[in-house]
């Protein structure tokens, strides 16, 4: 097959994994090839604006646990190209006795597409915020693309992160397991931020209420203008026990367990994957055990050691996302720098207008030191940052300096948040720099 012979070709002459190369070869020769590749596979697809990739590694260590084969696109290669090379260069163990699993993470314009072919048994909804908006419109667009794969398979069960509230629309018949947050009383009366998205009651439009909420829409919902209201959680995180940059703490009904990556937001794809765990019959010790690995996700609060400092890498893409990186940030007790890296290409999304609706001023509460930024559009984040309070910062357009920018910043420790096309440069100069291995997910 055209496909697999690229992915050879790719992976051991030329030493790159090529994700999407040979999946577009084959989609070119035979659209439909997916559909024949699938049949071997009991699949779930995981999809949503943040979180993904996470989730989907932190989902196929815990469904490892139990089952032998547990394929996945570790990369966030997750459109129709990317995931058709996942499903070509899979091999299935001989003398397996269990059905494999193909976890897969879908960009939310594919899910319809992937859908079709792969009949997923289950999919798992992480969150939907504002996000490039040139290719997927305002949320509501987006969660209709979704919805759009979603209702080609009735049967399918979805595992739902029931705190976003515009999961709750469309009336799908599916059965349903609801994941999310009961770490505070259900008491008290409060409205979103003004200019949260997505806080509409499904059942009237009224602007809905919340008895907590975690970050962004997120939360314990209800309207006061008829009986709508969060639905009942299956799972659960009861207890928040401690958050820091480099490990959060927290029980799932009554269960503590542990996470080797900061922030809140990675709790909720932790509770996810705990969710898709206990569906697919994971123990909790299991699970638990799952967690432990401290494997990092590629770009995904990566650590990297250049000379002396101490590097973490994160995504930053929309503003709902770029703002728990930096409550993350917050929760570090020692002096940090950050280096700040802005691309626009279709990957990343062209329009930048997001920077705006991200709290950089709230780094003024933080051991923050010294702030510099880069990128090809390295003159909107200047501006941005110097109108938050920021105005003496280095810059850095050519990321083949980035290095000598690390090594300028004057703490130990470097955060460095990037748009995707943006991590993938920095990644390339330090892996060229002996810094970083090669892992064949930047072809």
């Amino acid at each position: 097959m055209v496909g697999r012979s690229t992915y050879f070709v790719l992976h051991n002459v030329l030493h790159r994994a090529g994700s999407a190369l040979p999946g577009k070869l084959a989609t070119k020769l035979d659209p439909d090839v997916m559909s024949q590749l699938a049949q071997d596979y009991d699949v779930i697809l995981v999809t949503g604006t943040n979180g993904k990739t996470l989730t989907t590694a932190l989902t196929a260590r815990v469904l490892s646990e139990k089952y032998e084969t547990v394929i996945t696109n570790p990369s966030g290669s997750n459109m129709m190209q990317g995931i058709t090379g996942t499903m070509l260069t899979a091999r299935i163990p001989k003398n397996s006795h269990q059905r494999p699993l193909a976890l897969l993470e879908v960009d939310e314009a594919n899910v319809e597409a992937v859908a079709k072919q792969l009949k997923p048994i289950a999919f798992v909804l992480t969150n939907i915020f504002r996000d490039q908006l040139d290719r997927y419109g305002e949320i509501y667009t987006t969660y209709e693309k979704i919805l759009k794969g979603i209702r080609l398979f009735p049967e399918a069960t979805l595992i739902i992160n029931a705190d976003s509230p515009i999961f709750m629309r469309g009336n799908l018949p599916n059965p349903k397991v609801y994941y999310g947050f009961n770490h505070e009383p259900a008491q008290g009366d409060m409205h979103a931020p003004h200019n949260t998205d997505g806080i509409l009651s499904p059942s009237d439009n009224s602007v809905l209420h919340y008895h907590f909420i975690t970050y962004g829409n997120q939360g314990d919902y209800f309207s006061v203008t008829d009986e709508f209201k969060r639905p009942q959680l299956t799972y659960a995180v009861t207890k928040l026990n401690k958050l820091t940059p480099t490990f959060s703490n927290f029980d799932i009904d009554g269960q503590t367990l542990q996470i080797e990556i900061g922030g809140l937001y990675n709790i909720y794809n932790a509770l996810a994957a705990y969710a898709v765990g206990r569906f697919m019959g994971v123990t909790v010790d299991q699970i638990r055990h799952a967690f432990e690995s401290n494997a990092q996700v590629f770009g995904r609060q990566e650590a990297v050691q250049v000379g002396d400092k101490d590097v973490t890498i994160v995504l930053i893409k929309n503003p709902v996302g770029a703002n728990q990186v930096i409550d993350m940030m917050k929760t570090d007790e020692q002096p940090f720098s950050l280096l700040a890296l802005l691309n626009a290409n279709y990957a990343d999304g062209i329009d930048t207008s997001w920077i705006w609706d991200t709290d950089f001023e709230s780094l003024h509460d933080s051991q923050l030191q010294a702030v510099a930024t880069g990128g090809e559009r390295y003159k909107d984040l200047y501006v941005r940052l110097k109108m938050a309070g920021y105005p003496d910062q280095a810059v850095y357009p050519d990321l083949k300096k980035i290095v000598s920018a690390i090594e300028a910043m004057p703490t130990k420790h470097v955060y460095i948040a990037a748009t995707y096309t943006a991590m993938l440069q920095l990644r390339s100069q330090l892996q060229e720099a002996g810094f970083i291995k090669a892992t064949g997910m930047e072809a």
